[in-house]
């Protein structure tokens, strides 16, 4: 791996004054995607390597370069649609795409792909998503998204609910809290999705408050953000395990009554009906200005990223 590149692959290699700069970076993309982008990497190529459906994280990426004065190349669906059909290894595709481009934004289905393809890439490399493992611009920008929402990350308490084992934003965003001080993380979920014990030692080693529940009710008063996620149907060993997981944790207008006024409910998204259409109108409501501040994260880091290169 080169160490000058800067590869965005997992939570923890963030510090917090990293975050500090990183936040401060995507509050000035706001105010130039405001004043209609800008041409600061004009010639600049990014790759997009999804082998894993995505919206928001995809065309979010794309639109971050483009609106930096960039273009895009790439694929939604690499399991399909490329040369890794043939038999082709990761790793021979990451070495030929990094002579075609300067930035290589990748999802994949297994854990660890990220730093696979960073051993051996001549450019940087931004992990979209790998497996059940992690999602480091999803936290991020989650992240940004309480600090512009409650005004701080200090002192947070925040129910994290759904799907704890498979879902990566968790794992992610966890290491991330975890920079702050007297932070308080309430794990919510059924019995076979509890968050992994590799989790919990991490949190116990930064001295994060944690516990971990299947009530919700019982800590919706007492919290900041209502973390909400899908139980990934497509991550289960089996339908039977799928449907011990399903349909436990709804947010409705009635655990809404529960919360305080100013706290707020994100989700990373897609939904698929753990929260109510209704409560789309609820100003606490913050999933979908969540995903809108994905752009200007995505912005940050990949500016950052091809700065790097550009020296």
């Amino acid at each position: 791996m080169n160490p000058k590149l800067y590869h965005v692959l997992g939570a923890k290699q963030f510090s917090r004054s990293e975050l500090d700069e990183l936040f401060a970076a995507a509050k000035g993309m706001e105010e130039v995607v405001r004043t209609g982008g800008n041409r600061s990497h004009q010639g600049a190529i990014m790759t997009t390597l999804f082998f894993e459906a995505s919206t928001r994280t995809r065309l979010s990426f794309e639109s971050a370069m483009s609106r930096l004065g960039g273009s895009v190349i790439g694929t939604e669906n690499a399991a399909q649609f490329s040369s890794a059909i043939k038999g082709e290894t990761l790793e021979d595709t990451i070495r030929i795409i990094s002579g075609y481009s300067d930035v290589i934004v990748m999802r994949h289905t297994e854990i660890g792909a990220a730093k696979r393809a960073a051993a051996v890439a001549d450019v940087p490399v931004i992990n979209a998503g790998d497996g059940a493992g992690e999602h480091p611009t999803q936290a991020l920008l989650d992240a940004y998204t309480i600090q512009k929402e409650i005004g701080q990350l200090d002192g947070v308490r925040i129910a994290m609910v759904g799907d704890l084992a498979y879902g990566r934003t968790v794992h992610s965003l966890s290491y991330i809290l975890a920079n702050y001080k007297d932070v308080q993380v309430f794990y919510i979920s059924p019995e076979n999705v509890r968050i992994p014990s590799y989790v919990k030692r991490y949190m116990d080693e930064k001295g994060i408050r944690y516990s971990e529940s299947g009530d919700l009710n019982s800590v919706a008063g007492d919290i900041d953000v209502l973390y909400q996620t899908r139980i990934q149907k497509e991550r289960f060993p089996s339908l039977e395990e799928y449907e011990k997981a399903s349909g436990h944790f709804i947010v409705d207008a009635e655990l809404m009554s529960l919360m305080p006024n100013k706290s707020i409910v994100l989700h990373p998204l897609p939904r698929a009906g753990e929260i109510a259409d209704s409560v789309d109108n609820d100003p606490r409501a913050a999933y979908f200005r969540q995903a809108r501040n994905g752009l200007y994260v995505r912005m940050a880091l990949v500016d950052k990223a091809l700065r790097g290169i550009n020296r």
